[in-house]
């Protein structure tokens, strides 16, 4: 976990975007990397001895004028003890913890988005009550996510299983508290969500004042998880459906590169900003420091 922990902020547009953070998880290296050879991936990302390699939780706040949304809400503290360990999580800074440290509590977020519903995205959403049963982090906000992506939560099949908590949906709906989005769908001014199916059915990345005067902002979620996987033909493991994965990720690397927006990256454990450029046939990530409180 990043040391000395403090939030990054930047501006765009209208839009104060701050980087958060609910912890860190490891996976297998080989797994986050696919097809790519070991050789290659291991500078990138060192791995541990057991192969597994630090990933980031990293949620952001998004705020314009009333709204407080929180983007991605992490995975949560709910996870039972056994894939505590197995995914090696670590959650001495917490989402709360981050948001707390800018002043703010869970009844002031407005809003919570979420790229996808795969539980280390999604379960940070939940906390647990005085009797210690599964409720809303956020009691006042509208919680957004994809309509495949809620269906696919709530009963998902075998190959799908996996990566979804059919709770981390229920107890959010049963609250009164979910409304699904569609693709290409403006969920607050400025913000809208287009679909880029392929790692999961639903799975989006967010853009941040992409009409608006100044620059456009990117949330990859697990379309480019770290700042490593910047090549189109870098892809997990992990996703559903390698040529649609691999379609969606050219097409959005292309238009990131080409546009110079600035990227959000949720899972990399150095970098919460930077941009994609073109460099000659490839692409490549130039790191942008963001203002630390």
């Amino acid at each position: 976990m990043p040391a000395a922990w403090r939030p990054e902020r930047v501006q765009v547009g209208e839009w104060r975007i701050t980087a958060l953070l609910d912890g860190t998880m490891r996976l297998d290296g080989g797994a986050m990397w696919g097809v790519v050879p070991k050789t290659l991936w291991a500078r990138l990302t060192p791995p541990a001895e057991d192969n597994t390699i630090e990933l980031a939780l990293r949620p952001f706040l998004l705020e314009r004028g009333d709204w407080k949304v929180v983007l991605e809400p992490g995975i949560g503290g709910h996870l039972e003890e056994k894939w505590r360990r197995i995914y090696a999580l670590d959650r001495r800074t917490t989402l709360a913890f981050s948001l707390h440290a800018l002043g703010l509590g869970p009844g002031d977020i407005t809003h919570v988005v979420a790229s996808h519903c795969h539980f280390d995205h999604i379960g940070g959403w939940l906390t647990r009550d005085a009797a210690e049963e599964l409720a809303p982090l956020f009691p006042r906000a509208e919680h957004r996510a994809p309509a495949v992506e809620i269906e696919a939560a709530k009963s998902p099949d075998p190959a799908r299983k996996g990566g979804y908590s059919p709770t981390n949906v229920r107890v959010i709906e049963r609250a009164g508290l979910l409304r699904s989005y569609a693709r290409d769908e403006e969920l607050l001014p400025g913000l809208v969500a287009h679909e880029a199916a392929g790692h999961s059915d639903g799975v989006s990345v967010i853009t941040v004042n992409e009409h608006g005067p100044g620059e456009t902002a990117i949330f990859w979620a697990d379309i480019v998880p770290t700042s490593h996987h910047v090549q189109p033909a870098y892809i997990m493991a992990y996703d559903l459906d390698v040529p649609r994965s691999y379609a969606s990720r050219s097409k959005w690397l292309a238009r990131a590169a080409d546009e110079g927006w600035l990227g959000l990256f949720y899972h990399d454990s150095e970098h919460a900003f930077g941009r994609v450029t073109r460099a000659s046939e490839r692409y490549a990530f130039e790191a942008l420091e963001g203002e630390r409180q």
